[in-house]
């Protein structure tokens, strides 16, 4: 039987208790990869999540690790976990984590707070990691580095200064690694999702809102997280390794 494109290769998925993390997961996994799945207060949805993978395996695929990834520490321990548990370096980094600011605000009226909080974990949390994995995994090919990020960077839409300038920071910061991780094997890129039917997306809009934002895919809908995951699980085998320091906009023609 052929084996499959990432059989026993080791994956972290940051954010992956819900939402569109939890989709990569569950498609890594299908893909053959075992599994770091982290979540920072969703244990049950994490460990529902490693237990769906875990079915029928004779030796567990999927472990479950709670860590903040805007501190270094919390970090560094979704690495060691994963080395630790499996025997194995990291092959794959999948940034997913991410907040923003229910609240919509314009940049006049975003707080301090929240801006630090958005910038904290979106920005630095990608940073965060894409730092230890630019030196943790495994050398000479497989190596992947996929951050998350949004195609309001390309939209520009309103109340969204802060979320999108973190995500921009994440994107310029990626062109960035792939050129200085020339010889390792390592590619950097991320994925841009347009909106998707999640918690995050729907949290603090009204009907009337995600109405408009329906009608302004050619598509007519917003997407779903099972057509973000293919793309991350393409960009980790290594039929993709030639793509590196790209922005993939995966959002029906939204932008």
């Amino acid at each position: 039987m052929a084996s499959l494109p990432l059989q026993d290769r080791v994956a972290i998925v940051t954010g992956s208790s819900r939402g569109i993390g939890r989709e990569i997961a569950l498609h890594l996994a299908s893909l053959g990869a075992r599994l770091v799945i982290n979540y920072i207060s969703n244990f049950n949805q994490a460990d529902a999540v490693a237990t769906e993978i875990n079915n029928n395996q004779s030796t567990p695929r999927a472990i479950t690790v709670r860590a903040d990834v805007s501190n270094p520490d919390g970090v560094k321990s979704l690495f060691e976990s994963a080395e630790r548990f499996f025997n194995s370096p990291v092959h794959i980094l999948v940034n997913s984590a991410g907040v923003l600011d229910a609240e919509n605000p314009t940049i006049a009226n975003t707080t301090v707070e929240s801006f630090d909080r958005v910038m904290n974990i979106n920005a630095k949390g990608a940073f965060l990691c894409a730092k230890e994995a630019a030196n943790r995994l495994k050398r000479g090919g497989g190596g992947r580095i996929i951050l998350l990020t949004s195609s309001l960077v390309a939209s520009l839409k309103t109340c969204t200064g802060a979320y999108t300038a973190s995500k921009a920071a994440v994107e310029a910061m990626t062109k960035i690694l792939a050129k200085e991780l020339k010889g390792t094997g390592i590619t950097a890129n991320c994925v841009a999702p347009g909106p998707v039917a999640t918690e995050m997306f729907f949290d603090g809009k009204t009907e009337e809102m995600v109405k408009k934002t329906e009608e302004e895919s050619p598509f007519g809908r917003i997407g779903e997280v099972k057509e973000i995951s293919p793309v991350v699980g393409f960009l980790a085998t290594d039929s993709a390794e030639w793509i590196n320091g790209q922005i993939i906009r995966v959002n029906g023609g939204y932008v």
